[in-house]
């Protein structure tokens, strides 16, 4: 079984923080919930990442859960790149720039 590291993009966490602030906006605690899940799934794809399938350019996605999120990863080696984490409600084809910038 392979050891997997992650790696997160500066532009997935400022995605994070961005929604955990406007999760605190709505109410109180909500947004310290909202990274608590983030933060458990997120770990949790050191188990086994490849059981997300490709959902567009060899880009995969977890959904949150009890959010309406998605952690958006590529796989590299051993090696998961997180480079998006957004509302399940945008177009997740606006991020391709982000991931073909690195």
């Amino acid at each position: 079984m392979p050891k997997w590291e992650i790696v997160i993009d500066i532009d997935a966490l400022a995605d994070i923080e961005a929604s955990v602030e406007w999760y605190n906006m709505q109410s109180s605690g909500l947004g310290k919930r909202f990274g608590k899940q983030i933060s458990q799934q997120i770990n949790s794809l050191k188990t086994n990442p490849e059981a997300y399938g490709v959902r567009y350019l060899n880009v995969r996605c977890m959904l949150v859960k009890k959010f309406p999120f998605m952690v958006h990863f590529t796989i590299e080696n051993n090696t998961i790149n997180i480079f998006a984490v957004f509302h399940t409600s945008r177009n997740p084809m606006i991020w391709t720039k982000r991931k073909d910038g690195d």
